[in-house]
């Protein structure tokens, strides 16, 4: 059975999130602060976890850092305060997948487990049909299968979403995205408003693969459009 983790302070709406994912056929774990989860998401293997941010000890910014930084790639759905818009932001930065903010109806959270439950099913038969898929160009190297990338040998450590967005680029030569498209294309869903997400992963982005960021040489800005990867 697959399991899912519940980092939430609030045990009743850890208990509720927990009977509906139970419904779904998930075994589900629970934790009440910030280090109980992560120490419960390092040790043990989740389909999903559903995040809090406002966590005792360690809050969940800290939490989904700390899991991306161990290469725990587990589909992460934060739940944010309304009024936090900031949350939101920092959370998608970090590495998360989805936010969904408090209140929130059932529904809607189900139906959000499912989207990223969905996305990360079609990542994984890709992954699997193109297994040990390479990609070689002038100095960049990524393995996509292992997702392993190099400069010019060096071998480069990237988020997931970094990575998500490299290979987007790199599949894809010469093609313009724009930062709506890629919000929709690589985080699954139409941020609105967010678009300055995509900057900050671009530029972080750029200063681990580009050797001068004032004219780098794979990721190429395409002025009032958005970005794209050189041509051959």
């Amino acid at each position: 059975m697959d399991k899912a983790l519940i980092i939430e302070d609030d045990q009743d709406i850890s208990n509720l999130i927990a009977i509906h994912l139970t419904d779904m056929e998930f075994e589900v774990d629970k934790a009440y602060d910030g280090k109980e989860g992560l120490l419960k998401a390092l040790n043990n293997q989740y389909k999903i976890i559903i995040l809090d941010i406002r966590l005792p000890n360690l809050d969940g910014f800290e939490v989904c850092k700390k899991l991306r930084l161990e290469k725990i790639q587990t589909p992460i759905l934060i739940v944010t305060s309304k009024s936090e818009e900031i949350d939101k932001i920092i959370g998608l930065e970090f590495g998360a997948d989805d936010y969904i903010t408090k209140p929130f109806s059932i529904r809607e959270l189900m139906a959000r487990v499912k989207a990223i439950l969905r996305r990360s099913e079609i990542a994984k038969q890709v992954s699997q049909s193109d297994e040990n898929h390479e990609i070689r160009t002038d100095g960049l190297y990524i393995n996509v299968t292992l997702r392993i990338v190099e400069v010019h040998g060096k071998r480069i450590e990237l988020s997931p979403k970094e990575f998500d967005l490299l290979i987007l680029f790199a599949s894809n030569p010469g093609r313009t995205y724009s930062r709506v498209h890629l919000l929709e294309q690589v985080w699954g869903y139409q941020f609105e408003g967010y678009e300055h997400t995509v900057n900050s992963h671009i530029n972080r982005l750029r200063s681990k693969i580009e050797s001068n960021l004032n004219a780098p040489e794979f990721i190429l800005t395409t002025w009032g459009v958005g970005y794209k990867f050189r041509e051959e």
